[in-house]
């Protein structure tokens, strides 16, 4: 049977996460996303996803050492980024550095460890190209840092405020995985040949460009820089209603409820409420927006959506919008090769059928 885009097709069997968009549940392994992110870092977070189980405190070390030492990038990898012409967009110097990674040294690991390679390299990548397109110093990484902190540290080099450490860091731990999306199903078509991670990842970043998957949600940003001030929520969004204009930040394709993630973010929002003041003003416009919404288009049942959150946090950090897609490729980097793993574990190569329709 035919079916578009292949929409509501199972490929794919596994054991990393299941999304119910009618209950309104994001699982990592079997456990509800709130349950195993919950006081667990991106780097006990990234193992739970590539082993099915938090690591021992042996084991965290031993993880974070590698992330550490992957940070600093193989010489062959700077110079070709200093090639790239001026005004690269981030992604595509990304996919280019990712798809020249391989090198005798990191073909000698073993999957799994490059798969720890990949995602200690990937924000050294991003925070490097960032810095050549504004024509800034590269800055080195930090090794007393963690994975987000210094991620943000090697962005502008200046030690990051907690609070934005902690908001982004419980953004990438809700999206390092969201079931068969496109860019996963890419990274394992291109490792189901049984090619290399490097080419998978590849495939995988060159998907996550594309606005339909992983556009950034620059929407919300205009929205909230519009609003400014929780006073003007109220008038903003009316206006735009009147107008029959979207409120971006708001329903899903998948969720038929709340975003789980969203809901998450939220609740890291309050937690940290006074500390940020975008983070303030996020909280307080989702509200009333909810409010407005739900009294003039009543039965349409639209929840805030993880964009508008990821804004949200982006915006605090006074995030560029030309990262916030390669931001998300360094959460997602981590479910990307934690299918690619598990792909090769059980490996039959994607062959789908196409239906001739010409003449």
């Amino acid at each position: 049977m035919f079916q578009k885009g292949l929409k509501d097709v199972v490929a794919v069997q596994t054991g990393i996460s299941s999304v119910d968009g009618e209950k309104g549940e994001l699982r990592y392994r079997g456990k509800l996303v709130g349950e195993v992110i919950e006081g667990k870092s991106f780097e006990e977070t990234a193992y739970y996803l590539w082993h099915g189980r938090f690591p021992s405190s042996e084991e965290l070390e031993k993880l974070t050492a590698q992330l550490i030492q992957y940070r600093l990038l193989p010489s062959h990898i700077i110079d070709m980024a200093k090639l790239l012409p001026p005004g690269t967009p981030i992604m595509d110097s990304i996919r280019t550095l990712v798809s020249a990674y391989t090198h005798y040294a990191f073909a000698a690991l073993p999957t799994n460890e490059q798969a720890i390679a990949l995602t200690g390299a990937l924000p050294v990548l991003t925070a490097m190209a960032y810095r050549l397109q504004i024509s800034a110093e590269i800055i080195r990484p930090q090794s007393s840092f963690g994975h987000t902190a210094n991620y943000l540290w090697m962005l502008e080099g200046f030690d990051p405020a907690p609070a934005q450490v902690e908001a982004l860091e419980t953004y990438m731990k809700l999206t390092m995985e969201h079931g068969m999306n496109a860019s996963t199903f890419a990274a394992r078509v291109t490792i189901s040949t049984e090619s290399d991670l490097t080419s998978a990842i590849t495939s995988a970043l060159g998907t996550m460009k594309g606005p339909l998957h992983g556009g950034a949600p620059s929407g919300v940003i205009e929205l909230l820089n519009e609003i400014g001030e929780p006073e003007n929520v109220t008038p903003v969004i009316l206006s735009k209603l009147e107008k029959g204009e979207k409120i971006m930040g708001f329903g899903h394709r998948v969720y038929r409820t709340e975003d789980p993630r969203s809901i998450l973010l939220r609740e890291k929002c309050l937690a940290l409420q006074g500390k940020d003041s975008w983070l303030d003003l996020a909280v307080t416009a989702e509200a009333e927006i909810i409010r407005l919404l739900n009294a003039h288009k009543p039965g349409r049942a639209l929840y805030t959506n993880v964009e508008f959150y990821a804004a949200a946090i982006m915006r605090s950090i006074d995030m560029p919008p030309e990262l916030f897609t390669p931001t998300f490729s360094i959460a997602r980097i981590v479910g990307w090769t934690a299918h690619a793993l598990e792909q090769q574990q059980d490996n039959v190569i994607f062959r789908p059928q196409s239906e001739y329709i010409g003449n």
